[in-house]
């Protein structure tokens, strides 16, 4: 994840009562940590057992492969993966070491660096890609109604949009 500073704006006023999670709200707030989690590992497990890719690895490469001649800055890469750089500096060279993208300095200014899917990582994507939708239907789209579904992406959607709304 991006690091981000922490946003003071949502402290209380010293001396203001704080406000407590309701049962309801609790319950809900507890099932998304725990959805959350369970479904991402287990797409994460899907996918490495299926075409031998973790869940971030696969995401670079789908990134890439969207994006004009399948080149990204780093910077840009980690902020669309919400990563840290560090954390992509990682995952970047083990892909590097596989062949699936490579580095090279910025074709804009040579001081940034870009990463460019290369013709095994599109193939490999391409093998992984059935395996990963597969994975996302069966634990999430076809457990839920299109309503549920379509409700879950607004909802966080309005999440990302109010976070990044203070960081931005």
């Amino acid at each position: 994840m991006t690091q981000t500073p922490i946003d003071t704006s949502t402290e209380a006023p010293p001396g203001t009562p704080v406000r407590w999670l309701d049962a309801e709200q609790q319950v809900a707030w507890r099932a998304l940590l725990t959805g959350t989690s369970v479904l991402f590992d287990a797409l994460g497990r899907d996918l490495e057992h299926g075409a031998g890719l973790s869940l971030n690895e696969y995401e670079v490469l789908v990134r890439l492969s969207e994006a004009p001649g399948r080149v990204l800055r780093m910077s840009v890469l980690a902020e669309e993966l919400v990563h840290s750089r560090s954390r992509l500096t990682h995952t970047i060279s083990r892909m590097e070491r596989a062949g699936l993208v490579s580095r090279c300095s910025s074709a804009q200014d040579g001081r940034g660096v870009d990463c460019m899917l290369t013709d095994a990582g599109r193939a490999q994507l391409e093998a992984a890609a059935p395996v990963h939708v597969a994975s996302v239907r069966r634990r999430l789209v076809d457990v839920l109604t299109r309503d549920q579904l379509l409700a879950l992406g607004a909802a966080f959607s309005q999440i990302d949009e109010e976070v990044r709304s203070h960081f931005g």
